[in-house]
């Protein structure tokens, strides 16, 4: 009896392991729809973009100066490739509870300033970030018209200096879509600060459920 119960608990620890590390969305993975409030209040979902070609979810906050350095590529992001059908949907996961700067109202002074042309939500969970498998500010993930995960990384190879950019990885990506090709590369390493939790760990909700496969 002793080591059945053994068994049992090691193969709970097992399966939480399994199901932790297969909950994260990886390429050609479809993603879910998910809900999120807006800076503007309005709550803002996955399937509003349902007409869109694809989108560019990028997960960035206030207080990461690689989120700050990023800022401008992310708008001109959205201006490049909303019309084109790609517009950015920034999505902010940075626990105010341990970056004051990163409170919903310090968002909509920022989003107001910049003069936000995207959505602009508020994971305050953490649940979408955890799902996604996002581990940096920023940390993008492009998606096409099925909702099909086709590019994950970084925006560029070189946060320091959009001058000296050499690579434009999601540019490139968009484009590949649009070419109706694969991306290449379609996983790179995401520079910025780590996304981190509170003591007591982010609330997960119902949005963490396995990924379907195309």
């Amino acid at each position: 009896m002793k080591w059945y119960i053994i068994s049992l608990v090691l193969c709970s620890a097992l399966l939480c392991a399994f199901n932790n590390q297969t909950l994260k969305y990886t390429i050609g993975d479809k993603v879910e729809d998910f809900t999120l409030r807006n800076v503007d209040g309005r709550m803002v979902s996955l399937s509003d973009y349902g007409h869109n070609e694809g989108v560019i979810v990028v997960f960035t906050c206030l207080h990461c100066p690689y989120a700050d350095l990023y800022e401008e590529r992310i708008l001109q992001l959205h201006k490049k490739y909303a019309p084109k059908g790609y517009p950015v949907l920034a999505i902010n996961p940075s626990s105010p509870v341990l970056f004051a700067e990163d409170s919903f109202e310090k968002m909509r002074a920022r989003a107001k300033a910049k003069r936000y042309p995207f959505a602009y939500l508020q994971d305050s969970t953490q649940s979408v970030a955890f799902r996604f498998g996002a581990v940096r500010t920023p940390h993008v993930f492009l998606l096409d018209k099925a909702r099909i995960v086709r590019y994950i990384g970084a925006i560029d190879d070189n946060a320091e200096s959009p001058q000296a950019v050499k690579k434009r990885y999601v540019e490139d990506a968009i484009a590949a879509l649009m070419r109706g090709e694969r991306p290449y590369p379609d996983i790179t390493q995401a520079i910025g600060c780590p996304i981190r939790a509170p003591k007591n760990g982010p609330r997960v909700d119902s949005a963490n459920v396995r990924p379907r496969r195309r």
